[in-house]
């Protein structure tokens, strides 16, 4: 196999930026720049709470609404990145975990990311994100539950911090 045709450490290494800088825009309420890591476009694939949500507008209009843009109602975010696979020399899944406080939307929670590349690097095309059943989201209408992370699979009924 060719080395252009795979993916590398590079590649790899480039994911963790972006997803690095994606977590500071948060951080600094930048929430335009957070979004930067998604495909700005009409096929962007945003699954949570039980929701599916396609394209860009919608899931901007969805974080403004639940989170605002601002440092004080972002809150405070972290990821820790468990595993990047290289599928081809131009897509990727992530899986990682993240953690948001400082905000009344706090919670914990696992997502799985796919990322593709092209000429403006790489960038996220499909999310899916769930909460951690036990990471104490404050109640609110079932249409923001997200399913638990647990074997179990049973019904959770709390709001999840999600898009």
């Amino acid at each position: 196999m060719l080395g252009g045709c795979r993916f590398t450490s590079s590649d790899r290494r480039a994911i963790e930026g972006v997803l690095s800088e994606q977590s500071a825009a948060w951080n600094h309420g930048d929430l335009d720049g957070f979004l930067r890591a998604y495909e700005p476009s009409q096929r962007l694939i945003f699954t949570a709470g039980g929701a599916i949500r396609r394209g860009f507008a919608e899931a901007r209009a969805r974080y403004l609404e639940r989170y605002g843009a601002r440092a004080e109602t972002m809150g405070h975010l972290e990821f820790e990145i468990l595993d990047i696979r290289g599928l081809d020399r131009r897509s990727a899944v992530v899986l990682g975990r993240w953690r948001l406080t400082q905000t009344e939307e706090a919670g914990a929670g696992v997502f799985t990311l796919v990322f593709r590349r092209d000429g403006r690097g790489w960038y996220i095309v499909h999310d899916h994100t769930s909460v951690d059943s036990d990471s104490g989201s404050p109640p609110a209408d079932s249409a923001d539950a997200s399913a638990p992370a647990s074997p179990q699979k049973q019904p959770d009924t709390r709001a999840s911090p999600e898009l």
